[in-house]
């Protein structure tokens, strides 16, 4: 049976599970509206994740048929995978932030031998050792999740009240997780009275128990080659996601709304008290890779040596892909801050401390 949970004020959250996934599920919430109910994320394109959003609904008083409009927090394929369906069964809507949406359009149109050939040579310039990188190299493979998302036809604009009949349900964009992440602001007062301004759904930007990761924003068709290059100002020149997601931290911290609705684990109260932590969190973190950067290191290296949920000879082939990414995020942080550097003529590059 689906586990279906009301929040009060007309709205509830529905468990949709992903498949062979630590997470467990991702949680949808179903918005009432004058029009029809809205939906917040949708949850993984899997026939049982599927099958549960329907019986959800149906436990809600509602079907799949009914839903209004689906309102996306960003395009990963937990959250946006189902959209399409959605949008097929019952002519909604979707809407995302354009930056994600401007993924989702790559997405659509890269074939799957170049992102296979994309995160190879991209595993390779950040310092991957061969065994690592082979199997993206294997001949046959051509099939990768999440690579035929809907295209959504409304754009959420930051700032803005999304067009909910009877809502008001405002965007706050959190870039960080992804480019066009946003969480949404429903301004109203809390059900319980709890102290603070609404509710927010937090999708990935703010969970209770996990720090999400941050992503690198990179498109495989960019002709520049992948991000980390040989030359040594290869970082200098690039995004910086993780100092998009402290400020956009901040800028929740100040929004303090009364409860967090998040898309994952469950929802908590004093929004403060975890945007503090986080940014902590990360602090100590940069501050420990400075250290680690006391000699020079390659993206690869300095993920090796990070500290993470467990040793890192246990940790699985696609989760150290995570792994590698992440300590480039963190890398071109210390990089923006002038707190780390290329070695210059390194091959592949490496980083070190200032």
């Amino acid at each position: 049976m689906t586990q279906v949970t009301d929040h009060g004020g007309g709205v509830r959250s529905l468990r949709v599970p992903i498949p062979d996934n630590p997470l467990g599920h991702t949680l949808v919430y179903v918005v009432d509206t004058d029009r029809g109910p809205v939906l917040i994320d949708t949850g993984w394109d899997d026939p049982d994740s599927w099958n549960t959003l329907a019986q959800g609904l149906t436990a809600c008083g509602t079907s799949v048929a009914e839903i209004h409009g689906v309102v996306i927090t960003h395009h990963h394929p937990d959250h946006h995978g189902l959209s399409g369906r959605v949008r097929r069964a019952s002519g909604a809507w979707i809407a995302m932030h354009a930056a994600d949406t401007a993924v989702v359009r790559r997405t659509r149109q890269a074939r799957p031998e170049r992102w296979f050939t994309y995160m190879a040579a991209k595993l390779a310039a950040a310092g991957a050792p061969e065994e690592h990188i082979a199997p993206l190299r294997r001949p046959g493979r051509r099939t990768l999740p999440g690579l035929s998302p809907a295209l959504p036809d409304r754009d959420i604009v930051p700032g803005e009240l999304l067009d909910l009949p009877g809502r008001r349900l405002r965007a706050i964009w959190t870039p960080g997780h992804t480019p066009g992440h946003v969480c949404l602001h429903l301004e109203e007062a809390h059900p319980a009275q709890l102290p603070g301004h609404g509710r927010l759904f937090s999708g990935d930007h703010l969970l209770p128990g996990i720090t999400p990761h941050i992503g690198l924003y990179e498109d495989p068709e960019d002709s520049g080659g992948p991000p980390c290059s040989s030359e040594a100002e290869s970082l200098g020149d690039v995004t910086d996601p993780l100092g998009d997601y402290l400020d956009s931290l901040e800028r929740v911290g100040r929004l303090a709304p009364a409860e967090i609705l998040p898309a994952h684990q469950h929802p908590f109260s004093d929004a403060a008290a975890r945007v503090g932590a986080l940014l902590t969190h990360h602090e100590s973190r940069l501050t420990d890779l400075l250290t680690l950067l006391a000699e020079p290191l390659t993206p690869w290296q300095l993920a090796e040596r990070m500290e993470w949920n467990r040793p890192w000879d246990q940790i699985p082939y696609g989760s150290r892909t995570i792994a590698v990414s992440e300590a480039e995020a963190h890398l071109r942080r210390l990089v923006k801050l002038g707190r780390a550097e290329a070695v210059p003529g390194s091959e592949p590059v490496t980083y070190v401390a200032v």
